[in-house]
């Protein structure tokens, strides 16, 4: 009989970025359900404490935090607010985002730099300074929030694709040079899920058909399965896992 025990993330706490809405917020909602303190993240105040709220109701010991994941100065402020307030952080999701999409010749230079800097650097800069106390208490989980354009190409995503590549490369890196000292890291690769982030697309009928019949099974995400890859990574069930970056897509890039 299987032990579901290895699942259970009570006495966990977790730490999400851009866990204000989207995918960050179903990350965090199922961290919660699984059992673990979530310390929500986002640069929203009014988001962050709805998502808390949200949490609260669900039995969760939670709070939440505004961050800049863009500045290196700003992320350990945070880190250190929420480790005083929890004092521990065991399980990281990198997740915040955002997202500029015209052809590669139009595309300015400041919005290259917030892309990467959100999408790729913040990642960096969060992770650095968190896990150090994940390996002072003997091991942690860290899951980036990466994309199936890690792997495939589209037009008018020069950023955000190259960044998700980055985070791909990234996660590798961090788990080789962590994988003795307990700490594994793994990223999750969405497909399109129907958060606000690409609310327009589904008004282009023609991408919206694109994205269906290119998707084998026919469909977009539905934000609740995403909640099954999020509580295996961050638990014990995924421990023999690291540097991995497991796709979550509908079957599009299997081929």
């Amino acid at each position: 009989m299987m032990n579901l025990k290895m699942f259970d993330l009570t006495g966990k706490v977790a730490m999400v970025t851009g866990s204000s809405k989207g995918l960050g917020e179903v990350a965090a909602v199922a961290l919660a359900k699984a059992g673990a303190d979530v310390a929500v993240c986002g640069r929203n105040r009014a988001d962050i404490d709805r998502v808390v709220e949200r949490l609260k109701k669900m039995g969760s010991n939670t709070a939440g935090f505004v961050l800049e994941v863009t500045s290196g100065k700003t992320v350990q402020e945070g880190v250190s607010a929420i480790l005083e307030h929890f004092r521990q952080i065991d399980i990281l999701i990198n997740n915040a985002g955002t997202n500029y999409r015209v052809p590669v010749l139009e595309f300015p230079e400041e919005e290259w730099d917030r892309v990467i800097d959100t999408n790729l650097k913040g990642y960096y800069l969060v992770t650095r300074a968190v896990v150090p106390q994940m390996i002072e208490h003997g091991g942690g989980k860290v899951i980036n929030m990466s994309s199936i354009l890690s792997m495939i190409a589209l037009p008018n995503q020069l950023a955000y694709a190259s960044a998700k590549g980055g985070v791909r490369q990234m996660t590798k890196i961090m788990a080789l040079e962590w994988a003795k000292k307990g700490v594994q890291v793994n990223a999750i690769a969405p497909t399109y899920f129907e958060t606000e982030m690409v609310l327009e697309i589904k008004k282009d009928k023609e991408r919206l058909n694109f994205i269906n019949q290119r998707t084998p099974m026919g469909r977009w995400g539905k934000l609740e399965e995403m909640e099954g890859i999020v509580i295996f990574l961050a638990s014990a069930a995924s421990n023999f896992i690291t540097g991995q970056s497991i796709a979550i897509d509908g079957g599009w890039t299997i081929g």
